[in-house]
């Protein structure tokens, strides 16, 4: 048996870049629809799924897990911060819905390397003073916490990991010059059930279902790991020939791994960034909610 504590075993990491968005009136639901990638209209409450926001073009301006906590409250928990920009440009379409839409400032999200204790698949747990999900991908169990106050002291360590994880796990991490770039094919979402193609109308929508019905995805993301950093926005090359750029990265002690935007269809060839090479890796399953 482990003599290791509770306290020692899996951690509670504060995730201090992360942000609660919320969203409550009789027409939440219904402004989300109309805003959102994925269909809010086919979660119950008490279920959440990935979704995003896009241009009228269809690229990505952020990305995010969507809570249904209620028929009029909606939860966005944001991994990449800018939630204040987001709700200022959310607020331009409100017209006449009737929606309150702002920061949670109240709310503090953390993450553990551990199996949720209630939450499962797309079911979150909610006990009125905190909010679980399960973030699992079998066999690399994973959830997020979210409440008022966490016993969390500040990693640095943690979060890269995390953030290393969330790569490994096919989640896009953006940065502010990635956002408005790639569409939700380009950055492999269908692998994590993050958008529709069946529902109603909403920004790029038609690019979206356009691209998916007419079989024109031609890139998608690759997961890349480096013996060093890698920056966002570095060429990925193979025999000498542009093949693509990296969009997403994150490290951690000596593992480094960055997304990359390349075609699907692509020669056997080594990959190089800058000059180093660099493996491809499989993405990891089970993150589609």
């Amino acid at each position: 048996m482990s003599d290791k504590s509770p306290a020692t075993v899996d951690p509670l990491i504060a995730l201090p870049d992360q942000a609660v968005i919320t969203l409550h009136g009789r027409d939440a639901i219904a402004f989300s629809q109309a805003q959102f990638m994925n269909d809010v209209g086919a979660l119950a409450d008490g279920e959440w799924h990935w979704s995003g926001w896009l241009t009228p073009k269809g690229r990505v301006i952020t990305l995010f897990a969507l809570l249904r906590r209620d028929p009029e409250t909606l939860w966005l928990v944001l991994p990449d911060g800018g939630a204040e920009a987001i709700v200022q440009r959310l607020r331009g379409y409100l017209f006449r819905s009737k929606v309150r839409i702002g920061i949670d400032e109240g709310r503090k999200v953390g993450g553990r390397f551990a199996e949720a204790s209630r939450a499962r698949g797309n079911a979150f747990d909610d006990d009125g003073g905190s909010v679980e999900l399960d973030l699992g991908t079998g066999e690399h169990p994973r959830s997020l916490l979210i409440r008022g106050e966490l016993d969390a002291a500040g990693d640095d360590d943690a979060v890269a990991r995390w953030r290393v994880a969330d790569l490994q796990d096919g989640l896009p991490r953006l940065v502010d010059t990635e956002r408005e770039q790639w569409t939700p094919q380009q950055l492999s979402l269908e692998r994590l059930q993050a958008f529709s193609v069946k529902k109603g109308c909403y920004p790029g929508q038609e690019i979206v279902a356009r691209t998916h019905f007419l079989g024109k995805a031609k890139r998608g993301l690759a997961l890349l790991a480096s013996g060093s950093p890698i920056a966002v926005g570095s060429d990925v090359t193979a025999d000498g020939n542009s093949l693509g750029r990296v969009m997403s990265v994150a490290s951690a002690s000596d593992e480094h791994v960055a997304l990359a935007v390349l075609p699907l269809e692509r020669p056997q060839a080594a990959l190089r960034v800058d000059g180093a090479d660099v493996v491809e890796a499989p993405l990891r399953g089970g993150l589609a909610r």
